[in-house]
């Protein structure tokens, strides 16, 4: 690929992520459920008269209960994070759709990234010798454009690459727009849809003429140590290499006691940073999470001091106590050291193949 400008935000991660471990922040349903908030804490009063329910719809929050989301990213900050996550997690119009909302997309996405800048802005101020990044979250959606969603009709999907991109589009630019330092996607299931989201995501940079550090983390689904679309760790990573990612790493399904043998697996073929952030631990038969924040921190210790790792933080179940565990566990180890690899042809089905 040629040579992009360097942003002043790439060079101050780069800088910062080469001398330490850098901290992600930890999930942000867990703090929004401890709110306990309902149906007309959704709609706010701008969305009063809503023609459906909204009750879930947590990135609306943004919009409606700015004030939560903010003070949410404020104690991530304040439990150590060096980047924080938009709320923007469902915000593309195809997750939208769930509540009519497409419309909405685009103010969300916008509102979301300035919040977090101002929480990041204002820590910095405090601190500017640690600087505080954020970045711009591209979920998955709830749509795959690799696999049927009916099994008597193998051939079917319920979503297209293009329909993808131009959601990603939508979100890429107001995420832009709203001052993010990168982009983030995040818990990949379908390799195609992640291929959609930075197809837009370079496009879009190039639109603007702005480029931006991309983050790109993907979901291993269970004991199978695959993707949901049934790619192996290091197949997903040969399949997203071409975009010369800021990092590649996993989050979500699996707490750190499982998905350990899988960032390892990335960690010696990445030619990037590698970022963790797993569950804290595997949901309960009530749907909770049981792992505290010193065992969790205790797992992601050891990743550290095995060299695995450049950016950790935490997925559903975490909090900023465990945040403030994590950091305080990793301070003082060296981060992964970035690796040469000699020259060779290195590609993916489901199953890498290297020759």
């Amino acid at each position: 690929m040629s040579q992009r400008p360097i942003s002043s935000a790439q060079a101050s991660l780069t800088e910062a992520a080469q001398k330490r471990i850098l901290i992600l922040d930890g999930a942000m349903g867990t703090m929004i459920q401890r709110h306990k908030l309902e149906e007309e804490d959704y709609r706010g009063t701008q969305f009063a008269d809503w023609h459906c329910d909204v009750k879930g719809n947590n990135d609306l929050l943004v919009l409606t209960q700015p004030d939560i989301i903010y003070q949410i990213h404020c104690d991530y900050f304040e439990a150590g994070a060096d980047i924080i996550e938009t709320n923007t997690f469902n915000a593309t119009t195809i997750a939208m759709a769930d509540y009519d909302m497409q419309a909405q997309s685009r103010d969300i996405n916008l509102a979301a990234a300035k919040l977090a800048r101002k929480a990041a802005d204002e820590f910095t101020a405090k601190t500017p010798e640690k600087p505080r990044f954020v970045a711009g979250v591209l979920g998955p959606t709830n749509r795959t454009a690799s696999i049927s969603p009916d099994v008597n009709d193998p051939g079917k999907r319920n979503v297209t690459f293009d329909e993808l991109v131009e959601a990603y589009s939508e979100s890429t630019e107001a995420l832009i727009e709203g001052g993010v330092d990168l982009i983030m996607l995040e818990t990949i299931f379908d390799t195609l849809n992640a291929k959609a989201a930075a197809f837009a995501v370079e496009s879009v940079f190039e639109k603007l003429g702005r480029f931006l550090p991309v983050m790109v983390s993907g979901t291993i689904t269970d004991a199978s140590g695959r993707t949901l679309s049934g790619q192996t760790a290091e197949a997903f990573y040969y399949s997203m290499r071409h975009i010369n990612p800021f990092s590649f790493g996993l989050n979500c399904a699996l707490g750190p006691d499982l998905l350990r043998q899988y960032v390892d697996e990335v960690a010696n073929v990445s030619e990037c940073f590698i970022s963790a952030h797993p569950n804290a631990g595997l949901p309960n038969e009530f749907g909770e999470y049981d792992m505290e924040g010193p065992e969790m921190a205790e797992h992601i210790k050891e990743w550290a001091q095995s060299g695995l790792v450049n950016i950790v933080g935490g997925c559903c179940g975490s909090t900023p106590e465990h945040i403030r565990d994590i950091a305080n566990a990793v301070k003082g180890i060296a981060p992964r050291q970035l690796p040469e690899f000699e020259p060779k042809m290195r590609l993916s089905g489901l199953e890498p193949f290297v020759h």
